[in-house]
C-alpha cells in the first residue's frame, strides 16, 4: 500500500484566520489539504463553494483534496477541477452512474474517489473500485465536524483493503474522514489506511504542525 498521508480537514480550522491556517499546513507534515463540500441537501449542512476553494487554491501549496458531500456532483465537477481541486471524491449514494463520475473526474485530470456512507457496504465498490484512485470510509456520518468517530470504520477498512489486494491494487488510496485521532490511527492504519484526514484533532491541539507530525510517525 501506499504511504501515510494526513490530510486536515479546514472545516475545522479558524475562518476568520484562514489563510494563516493554510500557512501552517504548508509548513506541515500534512501532504493534502481536506475540504469538505456541503450543499445543504445530500448532507443537513452548508459549508464551502468555489470562491473559498479558489482562494484556499491561490495560498495552499499542497494537494488539495475536495470531498463533494452533494447531489448531483457531476453538474460541478469542471468547475471544481477549475478552482484547484487536484482529487475530487464523490458519494456513492449520490451517483446512479458512477463509472461515468468517475470517468468525468479522470477526464478532467483529477484522482477520482468514492465515498461510503457509515451504513453503505464495502463490497458495493467490487465493479468500479479497479476504475478508482481512491476509496473514502466515512467514520462518522457526514455533514458535521467533530463528531464521535464509530469503531465499524475499522473493520470497513480491512474489508476494502482485502478487496483491493484481491484485485491487485496496490496503489490505492483508501481514506478515513470522521473523528480521527492519535487514539484511532494507529488501528485504521493496521487495518490498511493510508490516507488520513484529521480535522477537530488538528485543529484544536495547543500545536497543530506537531499532532500531524505525531500522526505521521504512526504510518512509518
Amino acid at each position: 500500500m501506499e504511504s501515510l498521508i494526513i490530510a486536515p480537514s479546514i472545516l475545522a480550522a479558524n475562518f476568520a484566520e484562514l489563510g494563516s491556517e493554510i500557512d501552517m499546513l504548508n509548513a506541515s507534515q500534512a501532504e493534502w489539504i481536506h475540504v469538505d463540500v456541503m450543499d445543504g441537501m445530500f448532507v443537513p449542512n452548508i459549508s464551502f463553494g468555489f470562491p473559498v476553494l479558489e482562494a484556499v487554491n491561490k495560498r495552499a501549496t499542497k494537494v488539495l483534496d475536495v470531498h463533494l458531500m452533494i447531489e448531483k456532483p457531476e453538474r460541478y465537477l469542471e468547475a471544481f477541477a477549475k478552482a484547484g481541486a487536484q482529487v475530487l471524491t464523490v458519494h456513492y449514494e449520490t451517483c446512479p452512474h458512477l463509472h461515468r463520475t468517475v470517468q468525468q473526474i479522470k477526464d478532467l485530470g483529477c484522482l477520482a474517489g468514492v465515498a461510503l456512507n457509515p451504513s453503505t457496504p464495502v463490497h458495493l465498490l467490487e465493479d468500479i473500485i479497479s476504475d478508482l484512485d481512491l476509496v473514502l470510509i466515512m467514520s462518522v456520518n457526514p455533514g458535521f465536524g467533530g463528531q464521535k468517530f464509530i469503531p465499524n470504520a475499522i473493520k470497513k477498512t480491512k474489508e476494502l483493503a482485502e478487496l483491493a489486494a484481491s484485485k491487485g491494487l496496490t496503489k490505492l488510496k483508501i481514506e478515513i474522514d470522521g473523528g480521527v485521532s492519535i487514539s484511532n490511527a494507529g488501528d485504521l492504519i493496521h487495518a490498511g489506511a493510508n490516507v488520513l484526514v484529521a480535522g477537530n484533532f488538528v485543529f484544536s491541539s495547543p500545536n497543530p504542525i506537531d499532532t500531524i507530525a505525531n500522526l505521521v510517525k504512526l504510518g512509518n
